[in-house]
Parts: C-alpha cells; structure tokens; sequence
C-alpha cells in the first residue's frame, strides 16, 4: 500500500510533470493522445485537471489564460492530425495486424460510436478515454465533412478543456489546501475517468451474451 501512495505521490510531482518544461511536456501529450494511435494510453483528462489545480497554487508558471488557450491549440492540432492519417491511410486501418500501441478494435469502437452519436461524436468523445483518440482517425476513414469537423474539433476541444482545466483551477482557488491532499484527487480521477470505459466494456459483453 506504501509504494502506491508512493507511486501516486510521483505522479503528482508538479517539478517532475508540469514545472520546469513541463508544460511543453503537457502540450505534446494532449497533441499525441488527441490524434496519434500510439497515444491512447495517455492521461489526459488526468493532466489537464491537475494543470489547472497546480496553476491556481502558482506551481506552473503560466497564467490560466496561456494554459487553456495553449492546451485547446494543441487539441485541435492533434485532431487534424488524426483526421489526416485517417484520411490518408482509410481502409488500410481495418487490415492492419494488432501491435501494442494499435489494436484494431479501437477504431471498431469508434466507428460504433460514431455511428450511433453522428458528428457528436467528436465532442463527445473527447470524454473518453481510447475514443478521443480514435474516433478523428475514423472521421478521416469515412471522410467527413472538413468544415465540419473543424466545427466539432473546436466546439468539443473548448469543452473538454474549459471543463478539466477550470475544474481543477477553481477547486484549487477555493480550498488551496488541497495541495496536501494531490495523491487522493488524482486517485479520484482515476476512478472517475476510468468509469466510461468499464461500463462500456460491460455494456459489450452484454450485448454479446443476448445475442
């Protein structure tokens, strides 16, 4: 039990995370988690929280206003990115022979999302773990509409970054106490946005089993 808190404790150093260049850091991850297949495993519902906790203690030196527009870009920029490979590749996709960091049941899931959410999707999605990832590299498979991805690129990046960012911002404003407490936020979390993909999961084997 002492080498989780341990390892909690780590992951809520704001020197090792977000200070010292690691605002740079933050912006990759959101780019690569946004659009890159590979970066489906990152955190970053968790980071963008614990920025804008971190930020309202003085921990990161950037304002809000920089921090948000900063992560929003980099959450556009990753989706385009996305929506390109897609577009490029298409079909290929469906082929491809599973690896560690690509498993072709993710882009089955997004076109499950996809199709039962419509452009919404990708606001949505941005919600959840694994599908914000995919669900652009599917809009780039089926070709969506480019206006209107970039509508629903930057409606659903302002949303999902307002949300976690300011959250963490206020919470951080209102009891900045809360500095000595990190290790239990970020299990919260954990807990929190680990939910959509369990029940996702169990509404799949549901499913299966009816049929």
């Amino acid at each position: 039990m002492d080498n989780f808190w341990e390892h909690l404790q780590n992951l809520t150093d704001a020197q090792s995370i977000l200070s010292k260049g690691g605002f740079y850091l933050l912006l990759v991850v959101i780019f690569a988690e946004t659009g890159l297949f590979f970066g489906f495993f990152l955190p970053g519902d968790y980071l963008l929280f614990m920025a804008g906790l971190l930020c309202s203690q003085g921990m990161i030196d950037v304002s809000i206003f920089t921090l948000i527009i900063s992560v929003i870009v980099a959450g556009v920029l990753g989706n385009y990115a996305g929506y390109w490979f897609g577009y490029r590749t298409g079909p290929v996709l469906f082929s491809r022979d599973d690896s560690l960091f690509f498993k072709k049941r993710y882009i089955v899931l997004a076109e499950e999302f996809y199709a039962k959410h419509g452009g919404m999707a990708l606001v949505l999605g941005r919600f959840f773990p694994i599908i914000r990832t995919f669900a652009p590299i599917f809009a780039g498979v089926v070709k969506v509409n480019f206006k209107k991805f970039t509508l629903y690129n930057l409606a659903g990046c302002i949303t999902w970054v307002c949300t976690f960012v300011l959250g963490g911002y206020f919470l951080g404003r209102r009891y900045p106490q809360i500095k000595d407490y990190l290790e239990y936020v970020v299990f919260g979390l954990i807990i929190i946005t680990t939910i959509p993909l369990v029940i996702a999961f169990f509404k799949k084997k549901t499913v299966k089993t009816e049929i």
